[in-house]
């Protein structure tokens, strides 16, 4: 076999339609746009969602509310999911929380809440703290960080 004896399958290459080449091609004339009207104009292009001048769906609808674009969202952690899964004198960190697949997104920053008691004595490195989580952890003998 030589590369001039090649060939594609046969059925797998089709000839593109030549639209606009007289009457008797059967795509002469309008060239399969119709007659009239703004799709049948060249250079037509009409947006996703235009309604033909009528106001649009999402101009209609009432706006309510506020996004604050400068919130930050926090990934929480509960203080029964540290007495749970952290023995005293452990140090609770991201990298310690992430080892135990306590932790969903690593682009978060963390925060630690109160929900649950804590009885032993760990220190805590966290982005933020609730006050009653602060207390929670010092009453327990333990020691809290705000990184970053």
């Amino acid at each position: 076999m030589k590369l001039h004896e090649l060939s594609p399958a046969p059925g797998s290459r089709k000839a593109r339609k030549r639209v606009g080449r007289g009457d008797s091609s059967g795509l002469g004339k309008t060239a399969g746009r119709g007659d009239k009207g703004q799709k049948s104009r060249t250079g037509s292009v009409i947006r996703p969602f235009f309604e033909g001048g009528q106001i649009p769906f999402f101009r209609r609808l009432p706006k309510r509310g506020f996004k604050n674009p400068d919130r930050v969202v926090f990934q929480l952690v509960n203080l029964s999911v540290i007495e749970a899964n952290f023995a005293a004198g452990d140090v609770v960190d991201a990298a310690s929380l992430r080892e135990k697949k306590l932790l969903g997104k690593a682009t978060l920053p963390i925060k630690i809440l109160a929900n649950g008691e804590i009885t032993k004595a760990v220190t805590v490195k966290a982005e933020a703290f609730s006050a009653a989580a602060v207390a929670k952890i010092e009453a327990a003998g333990g020691k809290t960080e705000v990184i970053g």
